[in-house]
């Protein structure tokens, strides 16, 4: 076989970076054999520490928000620890209750080894085949955990950022390269925006177009993009929701699908808003939220933005990409007006909590020369206030043509059950001449059915000559356009009315 021969004849001296250097460290290799030299010191000028400086800022800011994010949770936690009733031997761990043969069932928490009643236990799935119990405080430990990434610290995250870097005095000031934590920028500088107060929570791309001829307002929901994870798998499960400020918030909001596992969803979805006017065009602002959803608890808030809708101009679709913002949660006034039920207000900050909305309708008029008579078309309601205890109501709608012609005056539409946007589409219609339509008013009257007792008023309005505003315009241009289908929006008011029958 012969002899091995000797290790330099293998590998010859000629071939330096074949040869082992026992003076590197582990992971390290030699730059052509040649020696290190040392590196000739650079320093940073002032506007590279000022980008680092304001890095560090944005870090120091977003580590504050997930601080108190964190303890909020741990708090809710430690509420429920001092509120504990039992042993966990022979009585429940949480409310107290007696366990065993003369008791409630009792199952034992995986992680405390407590002993829990079904009523406080959670049952759920591990990697076992079989399920395991948990009581409510350790369930809601491993939530924190996993909410907070401690499961993968083992520990609750803490960063140890770097301290700003000494910037010299005596240069000027110098136009900074990077935005600070007020001037993160959008995705697209044509666009209109505004800068978050806070670090950033994400983008989101949207367009308004205020449809004046149907009195429509259309928000098309296309993307959001770095949205802020909130699961703990560093994803969320975004959606979007819409409200009309000030308003009555359940008639307001609107709210797109949820999008699962991800922090850059699209939705491309159009949310429609029917029954807004000029006015409200003038006064009211668009809320735009954008939360997680949560399967197992409450959805989570992740920033949000507003738009007076005064900027829009009519007929113009305005495409929008701007940071979100977290906004602190608008106060909310008492119930308002004397009716049973009314739903709460928000309202704006620079605006009074008094301002009360009973809805819109749409109301179509024609008089039919083949027919001989007014059609009245009521076509559906928007922003209702809502008059039962759970937030809604379940209207109707009731015409009475003045004065009196006897049961021939008055119609109902169908009720519509538990709702603040119904849609109605029925017409009615009232045999009399043309000439003696100009002595007459419409009173509209929207109401809330109640069984048993009496119905509740939400709103109405009359049309006529003796009308004013839109009201009046609208009866005059049926009397002079017959034959001719006209839709116009009212708004509902608070006015003297008679009990519904």
């Amino acid at each position: 076989r012969g002899k091995t021969p000797p290790f330099g004849e293998m590998y010859p001296k000629k071939h330096p970076l074949l040869w082992p250097s026992p003076q590197l460290p582990a992971g390290w290799a030699a730059r052509g054999g040649q020696p290190d030299r040392p590196r000739k010191s650079e320093e940073l000028t002032d506007e590279e520490k000022e980008i680092i400086n304001r890095v560090i800022a944005r870090a120091e800011k977003m580590e504050e928000m997930e601080q108190e994010r964190i303890g909020r949770l741990m708090s809710r936690l430690e509420d429920m620890r001092r509120s504990v009733l039992g042993d966990g031997v022979n009585r429940c761990i949480l409310c107290g209750e007696q366990l065993g043969p003369r008791g409630s069932a009792c199952v034992v928490c995986e992680d405390c080894k407590k002993n829990v009643c079904t009523k406080c236990g959670v049952e759920t799935t591990n990697s076992r085949p079989h399920a395991i119990w948990l009581c409510k405080i350790c369930s809601e430990q491993r939530e924190v955990w996993k909410r907070s990434g401690a499961w993968f610290f083992k520990g609750l995250p803490k960063q140890v950022l770097p301290q700003p870097m000494p910037v010299s005095k005596n240069k000027g000031p110098q136009p900074p390269s990077e935005p600070g934590p007020s001037e993160l920028p959008t995705q697209d500088q044509k666009l209109p925006s505004r800068a978050p107060t806070r670090a950033t929570l994400g983008a989101l791309e949207f367009s308004l177009l205020y449809d004046q001829e149907n009195s429509s307002l259309h928000c098309t929901l296309i993307k959001a993009k770095g949205l802020k994870p909130m699961d703990s798998n560093g994803l969320a499960d975004p959606y979007v929701k819409l409200h009309l400020l000030p308003g009555a918030s359940k008639s307001n909001k609107l709210r797109t699908k949820t999008l699962r596992n991800t922090r850059n969803p699209v939705w491309n979805e159009t949310l429609v808003y029917h029954g807004i006017t000029d006015e409200d065009m003038q006064r009211k602002t668009l809320r735009i939220s954008v939360c997680d959803e949560d399967k197992f608890g409450h959805n989570e808030f992740i920033g949000e933005t507003r738009v007076s809708l005064k900027k829009l101009k009519a007929n113009q679709k305005k495409n929008f990409n701007i940071c979100l913002e977290r906004v602190i949660p608008m106060k909310r006034a008492g119930t308002t007006g004397s009716s049973r039920g009314m739903a709460l207000y928000e309202e704006e900050v620079d605006r009074g909590g008094d301002i009360e909305e009973r809805g819109k309708i749409l109301v179509s008029l024609m008089y039919s020369t083949q027919q001989g008579g007014l059609i009245v078309g009521i076509v559906r309601c928007v922003h209702l206030a809502a008059m039962d205890a759970n937030g809604y109501s379940d209207p109707f709608v009731k015409l009475w043509l003045k004065p009196d012609m006897g049961k021939k005056a008055k119609h109902k539409t169908q009720i519509k059950k538990k709702t603040l946007n119904p849609e109605f589409n029925e017409e009615f219609f009232y045999d009399i001449k043309h000439s003696d339509l100009a002595k007459k008013s419409l009173d509209i009257s929207v109401w809330d059915y109640d069984i048993g007792k009496s119905n509740d008023y939400i709103g109405g309005c009359q049309l006529g000559i003796t009308a004013k505003g839109e009201r009046l315009k609208h009866w005059y241009e049926c009397l002079k356009n017959k034959d001719k289908k006209i839709e116009r929006w009212h708004t509902l008011q608070n006015e003297n009315h008679v009990a519904s029958d």
